[in-house]
């Protein structure tokens, strides 16, 4: 049956486990309407909902967590986005399409495989592809979720009032890494002359990022590595050009690395190119490749937006999860 006569089976929901005794989950989340203030959307969320919406813009119909039909209709696929917790929530036995936003290692469950009828898992990017494919072979795919350009737009340059955001999503050793590198970025940038305002990963109401590269004609963005970063490209899609720490080297999840896994290369901004900004690989390097990004910015070399346009829209990844979809379906 062709994508386009059927309706999508899809399955998302947020993990939230008993914390301390049985049943407990249910008051906590009545106490969290109530008193919690909004918080951004983890991005294991964004992946399910910007997907969604990307859908909804192709006006592709789907179901969601309708786990009755997808019972008495177990030769049509599901898509499972999310934890693997869904996973296991009912026996399944349709043909399933898991991710993205999964498991961080094959290794978190090394019989889902046998366990279930999955037929193809996504992840955020080619290089966790390629560290998932000796444990799941080619049934693991390289999949970005989309980025909405309508929310994450350019503002005039006439508002921008300040040269430089500085994003911190340094995870791991902190200290360690405040010391070698964000206060040595801090004190470059400073002594050639450019303002900047600060933001750091965990810290902040997406509202707040959203006026930030609103403000700010570019980006110093600090991660050791990400499966899609979800965060550098909304700034790329505003028309933000990044300077990125690009580490390359061995992933660095302590849970894993070195005693379970040692993969390498990785990379920080895995979805890129030369119109998006430049990188640099050590605090050393930051000094000259902060001359030559200056340099190349005020002669127009940069096209952030553009590329986000072209791979990353809604519509685009959305189309890409549907033919995915489809092959299942087929």
């Amino acid at each position: 049956m062709p994508v386009g006569e059927t309706v999508l089976n899809l399955f998302y929901q947020n993990p939230d486990p008993d914390r301390w005794l049985p049943g407990d989950r249910f008051p906590r989340r009545f106490l969290r309407k109530i008193f919690r203030k909004r918080r951004s959307l983890s991005g294991q969320e964004l992946v399910f909902f910007n997907l969604r919406a990307g859908l909804e813009k192709l006006r592709i119909p789907f179901r969601l967590n309708d786990f009755s039909y997808a019972k008495k209709n177990s030769t049509e696929p599901v898509g499972i986005i999310g934890k693997s917790h869904v996973v296991d929530l009912v026996e399944w036995k349709n043909p399933i399409l898991f991710g993205a936003a999964i498991m961080s290692h094959p290794s978190d469950d090394p019989d889902l495989l046998q366990r279930r009828p999955i037929r193809k898992i996504l992840v955020p990017g080619e290089w966790m592809r390629k560290m998932c494919e000796p444990y799941w072979g080619e049934q693991v795919r390289a999949w970005p979720v989309g980025i909405d350009t309508d929310l994450w737009q350019p503002t005039p340059e006439a508002e921008k009032a300040y040269d430089f955001l500085l994003y911190d999503k340094v995870r791991w050793e902190h200290d360690r890494y405040e010391r070698e590198l964000i206060e040595p970025v801090r004190q470059e940038l400073q002594r050639q002359g450019h303002s900047f305002r600060e933001i750091r990963y965990g810290h902040y109401q997406e509202k707040e990022f959203r006026t930030l590269l609103g403000r700010c004609r570019a980006m110093v963005f600090l991660c050791e590595h990400e499966t899609q970063g979800l965060a550098y490209q909304q700034a790329l899609s505003c028309d933000v050009p990044i300077l990125a720490w690009d580490r390359g080297g061995f992933w660095q999840d302590p849970s894993y690395y070195p005693a379970k896994e040692k993969y390498s290369p990785v990379t920080s901004v895995p979805y890129w190119r030369e119109t998006c900004g430049l990188r640099f690989a050590s605090p050393k390097e930051f000094p000259d490749c902060l001359r030559e990004f200056v340099r190349c910015r005020a002669e127009q070399v940069f096209f952030p937006r553009a590329f986000v346009l072209e791979n990353l829209t809604l519509e685009k990844c959305a189309q890409q999860y549907l033919k995915e979809y489809g092959d299942l379906a087929a």
